[in-house]
């Protein structure tokens, strides 16, 4: 049985910063994957995307880092446009095409302990997947895609459609400051974190930028900090990164706190440059050890 797997579409991106423009593949899986690869093997790793023929250039790449990829065909591959203003935060974002979703014939063979979902649109996984999927392992959402809807090419916050269904049956459940205020409507993350655990979430975690994150479990806040990058270049994939380093250290036993810092880390080494994690272990901990730190709220 695999550790974890990681299940969502990898995209094509074209990124627009201050600095520059580049087209690149990305989507959780993608950044996942990349990150996963380049720590010691101590957890095992599947990957299942679904993409377009246009796409399997990047999936035959991946399986050069990966042992295990699961490939779905769709119609065509999602490709977002991420423009980011100056502070490096805030982003606007166009779709310019759409996969198709995921569906329970397609989870059937799939066996493992964490199955972490990187939805990107609010239809990438529906309410019945989640629940299937329950039912084999302990599940992990990042709950980006399920606030975000295209109406033409444009990408429009929406409601959380079945949310409590869903999160009745979320173990893990990542979310930002933005996205804590569209499905609570609340600005304070404690507020947020208790609230989502009233649904059944076992794990929130909550990330607030340059104040770091919050971790709320077992009836317990674990305060994150926000190490500080050398140079901010591009946060895309940055919560997908902050979700690959937690589930490592989870899926090995270490504690929250652990594992947060871990995560933490991994994000700072991915925002210093375009495109996924590309360190080592002993970058993440020389990260926690000295660089200058922001506590979280």
């Amino acid at each position: 049985m695999t550790d974890i797997c990681s299940i969502g579409h990898i995209t094509r991106d074209k990124v627009i910063t201050p600095r520059h423009t580049i087209y690149m593949a990305g989507g959780t899986s993608f950044y996942m994957t990349h990150g996963i690869s380049r720590l010691p093997h101590k957890v095992d790793f599947q990957l299942v995307t679904k993409v377009g023929q246009e796409e399997m250039l990047q999936v035959n790449k991946l399986r050069q880092i990966c042992s295990d990829v699961v490939c779905y065909p769709s119609a065509q591959s999602v490709y977002f446009e991420n423009k980011y203003h100056a502070d490096g935060n805030r982003r606007t974002q166009r779709v310019l095409a759409k996969a198709d979703p995921f569906t329970i014939e397609e989870m059937r063979p799939l066996q493992a302990k964490v199955f972490h979902l990187g939805s990107l649109l609010s239809d990438d996984f529906s309410s019945d997947v989640v629940q299937y999927l329950a039912t084999k392992g302990r599940v992990s959402i990042d709950a980006q895609g399920y606030l975000r809807e295209v109406v033409g090419q444009e990408v429009r916050a929406v409601e959380w459609k079945d949310k409590e269904k869903i999160l009745s049956c979320t173990d893990i459940l990542k979310l930002n400051e933005h996205e804590m205020e569209v499905i609570t409507h609340s600005k304070d993350p404690r507020t947020v974190a208790k609230c989502l655990a009233g649904y059944g979430v076992k794990e929130v975690i909550v990330t607030l930028d340059r104040f770091g994150s919050i971790i709320y479990a077992e009836g317990q806040f674990y305060n994150i900090p926000a190490y500080k990058p050398k140079e901010l270049v591009d946060a895309t994939g940055c919560g997908d990164t902050y979700s690959t380093g937690y589930l490592y250290c989870r899926l090995q036993g270490m504690g929250y706190e652990e594992s947060g810092k871990f995560a933490a880390a991994m994000c700072t080494l991915k925002l210093e440059h375009s495109g996924p994690f590309d360190g080592s272990i002993d970058d993440v901990y020389e990260v926690i050890e000295n660089r200058a730190k922001n506590c979280a709220l």
